[in-house]
């Protein structure tokens, strides 16, 4: 476990060195790196923190909800008023986020420590062990700036590279099926399973700025 935790943990801190603003980066090839689509002046701007902790920030026995997601979020905040983080918060900002379910989180606590947690106040206290810093570079992993990116246009979106809000990191698009709605996002850990986006939790806070999608795993910055 120690020795895991320090190889995230060196790679996220270096990645999150010199991050002063969530920006997407400039693209390298139109084919490849996503750029952000203007965002429509009629969409809203209720934003992603308050739809996650619209079920009153408590762990449950629902493992298809966000509750260790908004429990991450609200402790970054807390230790790190001033992260990247609080753009979940500032409703005006465009963004897309790839939500992991409870369930993802779950899974990610058991590779990582061997222990199969069964509640989630147990995962996100054995997630937190990683250290803030580390919760605060896979949440910022999860998220693209700059871009209010529906479902639909994810399916259209095969081969598509990704900027993520952690400086440097990207993960892919793998569109598996238009016509079954089958989209994988391909991340920077060769050797794990990569997420799925989960029928039912797509389109979150549809109509605002900011946009969120279920995911089926926890996406990882680093290979592990």
């Amino acid at each position: 476990m120690s020795v895991i935790r320090r190889s995230i943990t060196s790679v996220v801190a270096a990645a999150l060195l010199g991050a002063t603003a969530l920006a997407v980066a400039p693209s390298a090839s139109a084919s490849t790196q996503h750029r952000a689509r203007p965002t429509s002046a009629a969409l809203g701007t209720n934003s992603l923190a308050a739809v996650l902790a619209a079920d009153g920030h408590s762990f449950d026995r629902n493992w298809s909800d966000f509750d260790i997601v908004d429990a991450a979020v609200g402790a970054v905040l807390a230790a790190k008023p001033s992260s990247p983080v609080a753009v979940l918060a500032d409703g005006t900002v465009p963004l897309t986020a790839f939500l992991p379910t409870d369930r993802a989180f779950q899974v990610l606590v058991a590779d990582l420590t061997g222990h199969w947690y069964r509640a989630e106040a147990q995962v996100f206290a054995a997630a937190a062990t990683l250290g803030i810093d580390t919760i605060e570079a896979v949440l910022l992993y999860h998220v693209v700036p700059g871009a209010t990116i529906t479902a639909k246009q994810a399916l259209r979106s095969d081969g598509a590279v990704l900027q993520t809000a952690l400086p440097g990191a990207t993960f892919k698009v793998d569109v598996l099926s238009r016509w079954f709605g089958i989209v994988q996002l391909v991340d920077n850990d060769r050797n794990d399973i990569n997420p799925f986006l989960v029928p039912g939790k797509l389109d979150i806070n549809k109509g605002n700025v900011q946009i969120a999608h279920g995911i089926s795993f926890v996406l990882r910055p680093a290979d592990l």
